[in-house]
């Protein structure tokens, strides 16, 4: 029990490490600082987006461990790692591709106050690299 407890402890720590990452990225790709257009200006566009950035990693964290456990701890944290950071930059690289597809900066349409659409297409966009992702590590 005392095993399992700290593997629960480590894998934690390791994805909030991972979700601290895609939340950093995901500042750097939007204008002035994301923590403040969410607490501050109240911007649901910007929450949106956030939120499905935060799911899709855990997806994609609980399906790597979920699929390595039986293959040693230290396998299995190293696979949450590799493919986390993978996470974190396909979904930064498919935010950088909808804003060079789609009219407008796509970082400053989804940080507006009031909410824009744009919100939902980045969000099921870093939802689907998520998806897309979960297959590839799913046996």
């Amino acid at each position: 029990m005392l095993a399992s407890i700290g593997y629960a402890v480590a894998y934690t720590a390791v994805g909030l490490v991972l979700l601290a990452l895609g939340y950093l990225v995901l500042d750097l790709l939007t204008p002035g600082h994301l923590g403040r257009h969410i607490y501050q200006d109240r911007s649901v566009s910007a929450g949106i987006v956030l939120a499905a950035g935060f799911l899709a990693q855990g997806a994609i964290i609980f399906t790597t461990i979920w699929t390595n456990a039986t293959s040693g701890f230290g396998q299995a944290l190293l696979y949450t790692v590799v493919f986390g950071v993978l996470g974190v930059l396909l979904q930064a690289l498919a935010f950088l591709a909808l804003d060079l597809l789609t009219p407008g900066k796509m970082g400053a349409l989804v940080t507006e106050v009031a909410f824009h659409p744009a919100a939902l297409v980045s969000a099921a966009a870093q939802l689907s690299v998520a998806a897309i992702i979960v297959a590839s590590i799913w046996p």
